[in-house]
């Protein structure tokens, strides 16, 4: 941090504040202290009756060209299901329904928490968009388990073919 957002400052320390007990970055001059929280990553597993779930291929990084369910970081103002309705719309042109919290990843080392829903797929045409160059139904046999972009995906998936729907799971992914 190289300016206080409060009065413009240049002036930023990092020490413990009074009553707290981890170093935060705090302006010399007005006082004011920024906390750094960690980033929430939210995102729907989309399943079809067909024993099918849905998954985008990335045409970002980071793991662009590998597979991934739809998911993208929380914006302020919306709730953890708002924001992984509206990545499934933006990722894959997807929408889904019966929308149930389902697992909830912390990975500390890199200051993220993962949460995903399971939600049934509605619409038939869904498809790429400038995030996915690849949107596509796999039958849970077919799953590219060895393209898959992340470790917090596989995770979700390897519970969703284990537990089914409607369960709630807490998970550390922590190496």
């Amino acid at each position: 941090m190289n300016f206080c957002s409060n009065c413009s400052s240049a002036n930023i320390e990092k020490r413990i504040p009074d009553d707290d007990n981890l170093p935060r970055d705090i302006c010399s001059e007005c006082g004011e202290i920024f906390y750094s929280n960690p980033n929430i990553v939210t995102g729907v597993l989309p399943y079809t009756k067909n024993n099918e779930i849905l998954l985008c291929k990335r045409s970002i990084e980071p793991r662009s060209g590998y597979w991934t369910l739809p998911a993208g970081f929380l914006e302020n103002g919306e709730s953890i299901e708002e924001g992984a309705l509206r990545e499934t719309q933006e990722e894959a042109k997807l929408l889904v329904k019966d929308v149930e919290l389902f697992n909830v990843i912390s990975v500390s080392r890199i200051n993220q928490i993962y949460t995903f829903f399971t939600g049934l797929v509605v619409n038939d045409d869904f498809g790429p968009t400038p995030e996915s160059s690849e949107v596509k139904l796999f039958h849970i046999d077919d799953i590219p388990w060895d393209d898959l972009a992340f470790r917090t995906v596989k995770m979700t998936i390897e519970l969703y073919l284990k537990e089914g729907v409607g369960k709630v799971f807490n998970n550390v992914l922590d190496n």
